[in-house]
């Protein structure tokens, strides 16, 4: 079993940053690729950003690349989100996840096996 829990949602204007941490408990945390989620009331999960189990590779979500970036620290078991330049639309309950590394940086929830319990992002206009 891995434990996550994330921390860092909050609101904020337009423009502004977040930055979210997601801190993982349980198994070996290096054995995971991670990826973040968001779902916005009445849509569907999406898959925001990705990262490999030694972080050398990430992945993103056209919606958000070059505005946010996922980093790991595997001594401190934790995977970080940073969002830049916040929009309306990136208003969302993020999630981190775990995935078994063979499904390093895939969009798809259902290769995720560990989730947390989400945290609230709302970005006003």
């Amino acid at each position: 079993q891995v434990q996550l829990v994330e921390s860092g949602g909050g609101l904020v204007q337009a423009g502004g940053s977040l930055r979210l941490s997601c801190a993982a408990s349980g198994r070996t945390f290096s054995n995971y690729a991670m990826g973040w989620f968001r779902q916005a009331p009445g849509k569907e999960r999406e898959f925001v950003a990705a990262i490999s189990w030694s972080g050398g590779r990430t992945y993103y979500a056209d919606s958000v690349k070059g505005r946010f970036t996922i980093s790991r620290d595997n001594a401190k078991n934790t995977v970080y989100l940073q969002m830049n330049s916040l929009k309306p639309e990136d208003t969302a309950v993020y999630y981190c996840a775990a995935a078994p590394k063979v499904y390093s940086g895939s969009y798809y929830p259902d290769k995720y096996d560990y989730w947390g319990q989400g945290t609230q992002v709302t970005v006003s206009s």
